[in-house]
C-alpha cells in the first residue's frame, strides 16, 4: 500500500474523513485532527487504521480500542480546557469573541484562555506546557497552509495608536493600499497599528467610503482600556456593517495577552509562545515588512527581521520600510544602526526611511524591484 506523505496525510473535516475511507478503506498512515467521530463507529471499526494517528478525536469507546489494537496512536481530546490544542485551522474573530455582543469580553474564549494561560505558565506542570506546544504547532502549520503561495507583507507598529486619530487612519490608508496591491497584510493581531492595518485590509474591497465611516464607527470607542467590551463591540459593529471585508492575517499572542486580538484579520495565528510568534510573523513576510512607530517592541522586531537579512539565512533579503524619519532617527534611532549594518551588503538595497505612512506602499514596490548589491 502506499501511504500517504505530508499534508496529504492530514484529514481536518468529516468530508475529509469519509473521503478518505470511500476508495480505500484505509487510514494507514493518516493524521486525523480533532474531529467529533462518534458518529463513524462503524467506519473506523472497519477500516484499516495501522500507523494512523488520531489528534484529539472524540470516539466511541470500542472504536477507540479497536484503533489502538490496530497500532493506531490515540491522543484524546482533553477535557474543561477553552481553547483545542490539536485545532486544524487559523482562529476567526468570531470565534474567539464568542457572545460578546451579549456578554463581557471576560466571558470570551480569548480571555478564558488567557486566565488559563496566567494560571498555567508559571506552575511548573509538563502538562500545561505540553499542551501550550501542541496548539502553538498546529498553530504554525495552519498558517503554513494559509499563506502557501501568498505574497505577504508585514506591518509592525505600537498597540498604543489609538482610533480617531491621524496616525491611525493613516495606518489603515497603508493596510489598504496594500491589500490593493495583491498582497497579504499579516500583522501582530493587536489593538493600535496592528488594528488599522487589519482595518485597512478588511475595507479593501469596499468603496473608499467605507473606510471613513468605519473610522467614525471606531473613534466612539478609541482605546481598548478601560474596557475591552466596548472597544471590541465597536470593531463588530464594523463587521456587521460591511460583512464581505477583504483577506488578512493576525498573529498576537497570549503572552501580551493584556492586549485583546482585534477583530479585523480575516484569519488568526494566536500563540501562547510568543518568540516563536515573533519570529514566524517576520519569516512568513516575504514581500516585506513596513515598521510604522513604535517602542521596545517594533525596535525588536526591527532587528529582528534585520538579522536574517545581514546574514542571508533566509535567502535574498526581503524590503524593510521604515516610517516616520524623526521617530526613526531622533526618538528611536533604529535607523542610523540599520543603515550602518546594511552599509555593503545586498540588504542595503532593500532598506528605506520615509517621512509619511502614504509614501509607504510606493517604497516598498520600489525596494522589491530592486536588485541586491546592483
Amino acid at each position: 500500500m502506499t501511504h500517504p506523505s505530508g499534508h496529504e496525510r492530514e484529514i481536518r473535516s468529516l468530508a475529509d474523513f469519509d473521503a478518505a475511507l470511500g476508495a480505500p478503506g484505509s487510514l494507514s498512515g493518516c493524521r486525523v485532527q480533532s474531529l467529533d467521530l462518534t458518529d463513524r463507529t462503524f467506519a473506523l471499526l472497519s477500516a484499516s487504521t495501522a500507523g494512523a494517528v488520531f489528534l484529539g478525536c472524540a470516539m466511541q469507546p470500542e472504536a477507540a480500542a479497536k484503533v489502538r489494537a490496530d497500532g493506531a496512536l490515540v491522543f484524546p481530546p482533553v477535557p474543561d480546557l477553552p481553547f483545542d490544542p490539536y485545532r486544524a485551522r487559523l482562529y476567526s474573530p468570531g470565534e474567539l469573541y464568542e457572545g460578546i455582543t451579549a456578554e463581557a469580553y471576560e466571558r470570551t474564549p480569548d480571555a478564558r484562555t488567557y486566565a488559563w494561560f496566567r494560571r498555567t505558565r508559571s506552575d511548573g506542570d509538563i502538562f500545561s506546557s505540553m499542551l501550550r506546544s501542541l496548539h502553538d504547532d498546529a498553530i504554525s502549520d495552519a498558517l503554513d497552509e494559509h499563506l502557501a503561495g501568498a505574497r505577504v507583507v508585514g506591518v509592525m507598529g505600537g498597540h498604543a495608536m489609538s482610533r480617531g486619530g491621524a496616525a491611525y487612519a493613516g495606518a489603515a490608508r497603508l493596510g489598504r493600499s496594500l491589500a490593493r496591491a495583491g498582497l497579504t497584510v499579516a500583522t501582530g493581531g493587536g489593538p493600535g497599528a496592528m488594528e488599522a492595518a487589519n482595518l485597512g485590509a478588511y475595507t479593501a474591497p469596499l468603496a473608499d467610503e467605507a473606510l471613513d465611516e468605519a473610522l467614525e464607527l471606531l473613534a466612539k470607542a478609541p482605546s481598548f482600556t478601560p474596557s475591552v467590551t466596548d472597544w471590541a463591540r465597536a470593531a463588530f459593529e464594523v463587521r456587521a456593517r460591511w460583512p464581505r471585508g477583504g483577506d488578512s492575517v493576525g498573529i498576537p499572542t497570549w503572552f501580551y495577552g493584556h492586549e485583546p486580538t482585534n477583530a479585523f484579520a480575516a484569519r488568526v495565528g494566536k500563540y501562547f509562545a510568543n518568540a516563536t510568534r515573533e519570529d514566524g510573523l517576520l519569516a512568513r513576510s516575504n514581500a516585506g515588512v513596513v515598521f510604522l512607530p513604535g517602542a521596545a517592541g517594533t525596535v525588536q522586531e526591527i532587528f529582528d527581521n534585520a538579522t536574517p537579512n545581514f546574514y542571508g539565512s533566509r535567502g535574498g533579503p526581503t524590503p524593510m520600510v521604515l516610517v516616520n524619519r524623526a521617530h526613526w532617527t531622533d526618538e528611536l534611532p533604529a535607523w542610523p544602526l540599520l543603515r550602518t549594518l546594511a552599509a555593503g551588503r545586498p540588504m542595503a538595497a532593500r532598506i528605506a526611511l520615509v517621512d509619511s505612512v502614504d509614501e509607504a506602499p510606493a517604497a516598498l514596490a520600489e525596494l522589491t524591484a530592486a536588485r541586491p548589491g546592483a
